[in-house]
């Protein structure tokens, strides 16, 4: 073979080893700083949940029917971040099991795990503070993404309602 091809391939091998070991060097740095990405990105995105959020049930009466009656929610909004497998029981009442388990970020930016039990008479939840190294250690790459997703959308709403003013706009101009 040539020697200049195959000086250039050796080349190419020798960059793609070291664009390897710098890509497990980054994702390794990246896995440290999981807590600060996270935290970062709550902040950035508590602002805009008391307009994105939910009203969290927090808990409630059900009928016989299944329907839900004397509602009451938390006082915050929030939005959910992730789903996981329940825990058998909550860590406030050992004799309640977990229907449901979510993880949610509050208008203060602050990471939550809500628990929910539903029995035949009643809907109730506990809701479990989480550090951002404990959320993502639970719930993984899913909750970073579902923030970057949650500012994504809104900032899609935002420019649709913008633009839609401008029209409106220009159609009272005309």
């Amino acid at each position: 073979m040539d020697p200049i091809i195959e000086e250039g391939y050796a080349r190419l091998l020798e960059t793609i080893g070291d664009l390897q070991v710098k890509k497990e060097e980054s994702a390794a740095e990246l896995r440290r700083n999981i807590g600060v990405l996270a935290t970062r990105m709550a902040a950035d995105t508590a602002p805009i949940i008391n307009v994105i959020g939910l009203e969290m049930l927090w808990r409630a009466k059900r009928e016989a029917s299944g329907e839900l009656y004397d509602q009451e929610f938390y006082e915050k909004k929030m939005i959910v971040l992730g789903k996981s497998d329940p825990l058998p029981y909550r860590p406030d009442d050992p004799g309640k099991p977990i229907d449901t388990q979510l993880c949610v970020l509050d208008e203060d930016g602050d990471f939550y795990e809500v628990m929910y039990t539903t029995t035949e008479i009643r809907v109730d939840s506990y809701k479990s503070p989480l550090t951002p190294e404990e959320a993502f250690d639970l719930y993984g790459y899913d909750l970073i993404f579902m923030l970057y997703r949650a500012m994504y959308e809104y900032t899609e709403q935002e420019e649709e309602l913008t633009d839609a003013l401008a029209q409106v706009l220009e159609y009272i101009a005309s």
